[in-house]
């Protein structure tokens, strides 16, 4: 997939919108449907997106159904879609539901001189990420390749720590090999992930490291155990890739706060 680009591309990065299988159940008491409709309509009504990002946790419930109502979302702003699975999704039945032109789960995207690079961190039937020989390869094969392409990687768990013990117990568990591919070219300017329901802005040995909110609820940040983050509402991310090779974000976050969150709870 190709698509023409100008100075920049802009894309919309949103994750771990946790969608179940009826729009009006809540999870952690928070109706997470609502909250990705309002992320979606907040993000257009700020600016145009050329892609919209999802990295994964999708859906709470992974069913045919929280699939298709993100598809019936997405689908309604006519934007080209990647979607890549979080340790809370469904792969198959992903695939299975996102298979139009625009709404997909591919693996590589073509954007002008860049490159979108999405990898799957998945570990079937447990929470934790790893990135296979097979993923390592594909990312490798991809920027050997497409060496004049500059290139984001997308992923759903995170590859640096946070400082919050509950939430690094499920860090990628071989990141230094990820890190040691992306070493070897230059072309890597940045990495785009999920997972852990807050913010990340930094930089390693050059390469953007961007953590991107929850379309939902936020985690409290350096935590021993499980907590969610009372003051922390719903957010986003733009990113524009320019196309010298320049990367800037910004995180934007909905001033609404979140209604009934359970703070109680010990675990989602």
């Amino acid at each position: 997939m190709t698509m023409e680009v100008s100075n920049y591309t802009t894309i919309l990065h949103v994750t771990d919108t946790h969608i179940l299988s009826t729009p009006n159940t809540t999870l952690l008491g928070v109706n997470t449907a609502y909250y990705f409709r309002e992320v979606i309509r907040h993000a257009f009504n700020r600016c145009h997106f050329d892609l919209i990002l999802h990295t994964g946790d999708l859906a709470q419930d992974p069913c045919v159904a929280s699939y298709e109502y993100i598809r019936d979302i997405l689908g309604a702003y006519n934007t080209p879609c990647v979607c890549l699975p979080g340790n809370h999704d469904d792969y198959g039945i992903m695939q299975q539901v996102f298979s139009t032109a625009d709404i997909h789960c591919r693996k590589q995207v073509l954007l002008g001189n860049w490159q979108l690079i999405c990898l799957n961190s998945q570990i079937p039937g447990a929470t934790g990420g790893y990135l296979s020989n097979e993923e390592l390869l594909f990312l490798e094969q991809c920027l050997v390749d497409k060496p004049s392409h500059y290139a984001l990687i997308a992923v759903h768990h995170h590859c640096l720590e946070t400082q919050s013990t509950w939430m690094d117990s499920m860090i990628i568990e071989n990141r230094e090999q990820l890190f040691a591919i992306i070493s070897q070219y230059p072309q890597v300017k940045a990495i785009a992930y999920g997972h852990i329901h807050q913010r990340v802005d930094t930089t390693v040995a050059s390469v953007q490291i961007l953590g991107t909110p929850a379309t939902c609820f936020q985690f409290k940040p350096q935590s021993e155990k499980f907590a969610v983050d009372e003051t922390a509402t719903p957010g986003y991310r733009i990113i524009r890739l320019y196309t010298d090779g320049q990367i800037k974000s910004e995180v934007v976050s909905l001033s609404e706060p979140l209604h009934e969150l359970q703070m109680n709870m010990y675990g989602y």
